[in-house]
């Protein structure tokens, strides 16, 4: 980690970023953050705010906020828009298998919220997809940080993802997290993906069009840095092939 002013940013293509108390600051987010996220936009540079809030929460940013896409609920989904401007979802499983888990999420919720007094369901759970989020301190008095981490065992010992963020105990049923890079590059190959055919079909008239730039300043970026070694052929590329 350095200061940002001895960092060279020349080779910044764009900038994953929390929300809470990054963006925002108690609670609401101030004039300067807005306006750097959207100086970033106008620079070509894409934003994506990666949080545990809600699938609500991100479907609201991606209308309101300069940004290309957002993570929601600890990267269990991802919101963005094709070049058609049509919005798009990606989930870590399909739709009916989180449907599932769920149901058996929100009867060990309830149980867990009869077992310790003064947690409550987050005020933004019923706008959730993917993990459920019990409030013990945002909405209500705190609860003390011993019961708060029982909470967070009684999810585990379930076989449930969870842990305590700044305001929510958050779990889900998944391999995934908010943080780590391939959840992310997994996100980003999908978006590329989805570029592929518009591109096909506007690179049959006179002139390239806007998808068809993107996706040529996609790959570009992309073969900037060598990967892998002799005839390895890298991921994306592999994923483009089989779109087309």
């Amino acid at each position: 980690m350095q200061a940002l002013a001895r960092f060279d940013a020349r080779g910044v293509a764009g900038l994953f970023t929390d929300i809470d108390d990054t963006l925002t600051t108690d609670g609401r987010m101030p004039v300067a953050a807005y306006d750097a996220v959207q100086r970033l936009a106008n620079a070509g540079l894409p934003v994506v705010p990666v949080t545990g809030r809600s699938a609500g929460w991100a479907h609201m940013a991606l209308h309101l906020w300069p940004v290309r896409a957002v993570v929601a609920e600890s990267g269990g989904v991802c919101l963005y828009r094709d070049p058609a401007n049509r919005l798009r979802w990606i989930y870590h499983a399909p739709p009916e298998q989180i449907h599932g888990e769920r149901a058996r999420l929100a009867a060990l919720a309830a149980r867990i919220m009869r077992e310790i007094p003064g947690l409550a369901l987050a005020s933004d759970n019923a706008f959730r997809l993917v993990d459920f989020a019990l409030d013990y301190c945002e909405q209500v008095e705190r609860v003390p940080d011993a019961l708060v981490a029982r909470a967070v065992r009684m999810f585990r010992a379930e076989g449930f993802q969870a842990r305590a963020s700044t305001v929510h105990v958050n779990a889900w049923s998944g391999e995934f997290d908010k943080a780590p890079w391939d959840r992310i590059r997994t996100y980003a190959t999908g978006m590329r993906r989805a570029l592929v055919q518009p591109a096909l079909a506007e690179a049959q008239g006179p002139c390239p069009r806007p998808t068809f730039r993107i996706l040529q300043y996609e790959i570009e970026f992309l073969t900037r840095e060598p990967s892998g070694v002799g005839f390895d052929v890298p991921a994306w590329l592999q994923s483009l092939e089989e779109e087309i």
